[in-house]
């Protein structure tokens, strides 16, 4: 055996520490159709695909809420094979209340943020490129370092024009022109604090 510098082959799992246990165990299991592959009072262990776990919600009560304005892990996010899968989840989770705090275009994916019962945030997403020489053609291009955020879009609306026969290619294709972008993330994504302060940042520089 030869010591050297190797990479991991794959990112396997992320564990949530809870005081709202349950909330959390039906969140993650609805959002991500996920089944139970062990659980008890103590931890539940999901998976939704041939990985053994890849979702693991560990009870811990009385625990502190968390806000946006701690330092952490921002969100994780979870890849689907298509713009239709995305938008028939989208749908499904529509039906149940679960609606997303940011829908956006952010040109490499097109993406779906949720809130979980902690206020921990999950990105639904696809791919924009079938490659990944297309997504690094993309980003080196100029389009995306002019708005490196993204561009907002209504979900229910995408809905409606992919059911009338839109094109996944019209639905997620990034402009050919882009303009800066001047408002920042939603506020329920930011954070309140954060949000204030990065609008009074842009009406400064406008």
């Amino acid at each position: 055996m030869e010591i050297g510098s190797v990479r991991p082959s794959k990112l396997a799992h992320f564990v949530v520490r809870t005081g709202r246990y349950r909330a959390m165990v039906d969140w993650y299991l609805k959002v991500l159709e996920a089944e139970v592959v062990f659980g008890d009072d103590q931890a539940t262990f999901m998976s939704y695909d041939d990985e053994h776990h890849r979702v693991a919600i560990v009870h811990m009560p009385g625990l502190l809420p968390k806000t946006r304005a701690m330092a952490g892990v921002d969100h994780v996010a979870f890849t689907y094979a298509n713009l239709d899968d995305l938008l028939s989840t989208y749908a499904r989770l529509a039906g149940e209340g679960i609606e997303p705090v940011w829908p956006i275009n952010h040109g490499a994916t097109t993406s779906l943020y949720y809130e979980d019962p902690d206020a921990n945030y999950v990105e639904l997403q696809i791919d924009n490129f079938p490659t990944r020489a297309e997504v690094d053609e993309f980003l080196a291009d100029g389009r995306f370092a002019i708005n490196p955020i993204g561009i907002d879009f209504d979900p229910r609306e995408l809905l409606e024009r992919r059911k009338a026969g839109a094109s996944i290619d019209e639905l997620t294709r990034w402009p050919e022109h882009v303009e800066p972008r001047r408002d920042p993330p939603p506020a329920r994504y930011l954070g309140r604090l954060h949000a204030l302060l990065l609008g009074l940042r842009n009406r400064l520089v406008r």
